[in-house]
């Protein structure tokens, strides 16, 4: 069963097109990781979703509802925890629940959802005086008032520190192990890694990779490669006197050879061993999905920037 159906889908800003075709679906229980550098068309995509912006054409079903047309009962259904979320200062995390209940006429048991999201020993400090991380489970609270069954967590642990963001984790595991549908932005690759069970990689409007991030990685990863520590006079060396693929880093002073068949390892250390010359430490390794995404989008994500297509979202509000 799908919880999120998403066809040919496009919406252009003039002649920006922020979202061009793009299609993919998110199971029921699945933590879906959505990817890309600034302006790939990833706020534009959650903003259609959560039924905040119109689409120009596509089809788009959240729950068997068209978000835009149904909106009313989609937002009912669904919690949402914007990026750098923030809340009236002099409201307690507890108070900021009350309020919620109001706004959606439902009862719920505030002490339980404070407690589930790592935050019941601060849920009478005032907004202002809690820490980023503890802000951020603010957010994830309120977003848990209306029981959705489909979560959207738009960069949820930005500028937070390690412990923090590991803290907002054990949430969105624990939220995922109660069935909940995630929909997962983030700039931290490893965050991706960590909690998604698909990613989709986006670049300017299009979805340029989409599966598990073993299976992104195997498709368009340059597989499993040896690297020597050594000079480049040993590299040109067993560049020479082997078939294999051999390039140098510079800057780590690393040989690095691709490893097609299992006898290329034991070709490249032999060559080492019999060129004389001095080598150090050897390791295999494989790309991470940071050094795929980086493959795909040729440019790194900015944690701190903006998207294009937020700061037109922006200027259509002045």
């Amino acid at each position: 069963m799908f919880s999120i159906e998403v066809t040919d889908l496009k919406k252009s800003y003039g002649s920006l097109k922020a979202v061009d075709g793009i299609s993919f679906t998110v199971k029921q229980g699945e933590v879906f990781g959505l990817l890309g550098p600034n302006g790939a068309g990833k706020t534009t995509t959650i903003e259609i979703m959560e039924g905040l912006r119109e689409r120009d054409s596509g089809e788009v079903k959240i729950l068997g509802l068209d978000p835009w047309k149904e909106g009313y009962e989609v937002h009912k259904r669904i919690g949402v925890i914007p990026q750098e979320f923030t809340f009236f200062e002099k409201t307690t995390p507890k108070e900021a629940i009350k309020y919620y209940e109001s706004l959606f006429d439902v009862k719920v048991d505030a002490d339980a959802i404070l407690k589930e999201v790592l935050l019941d020993e601060m849920e009478d400090h005032v907004f202002e005086s809690l820490s980023g991380g503890q802000k951020q489970k603010t957010g994830l609270a309120l977003s848990l008032v209306n029981s959705p069954e489909v979560l959207f967590l738009d960069e949820p642990t930005t500028g937070l520190d390690p412990n923090a963001r590991r803290a907002i984790w054990e949430v969105i595991r624990k939220l995922k192990a109660k069935g909940k549908t995630i929909i997962l932005t983030t700039h931290y690759l490893d965050e991706a890694q960590q909690l998604s069970d698909r990613v989709a990689i986006m670049d300017h409007g299009h979805i340029v990779a989409m599966g598990t991030t073993e299976e992104i990685i195997q498709q368009h990863g340059s597989g499993e490669h040896l690297e020597i520590q050594g000079s480049q006079q040993l590299a040109d060396y067993i560049k020479e006197n082997t078939e294999l693929q051999v390039e140098y880093n510079k800057v780590k002073e690393r040989i690095i050879i691709p490893l097609k068949k299992k006898i290329d390892m034991l070709a490249a250390l032999a060559a080492a061993e019999q060129s004389g010359m001095h080598w150090g430490e050897i390791q295999t390794c494989q790309d991470s999905l940071d050094d795929v995404f980086i493959k795909l989008i040729n440019e790194p994500l900015d944690e701190q920037g903006e998207d294009t297509e937020q700061k037109l979202h922006k200027r259509g509000r002045r």
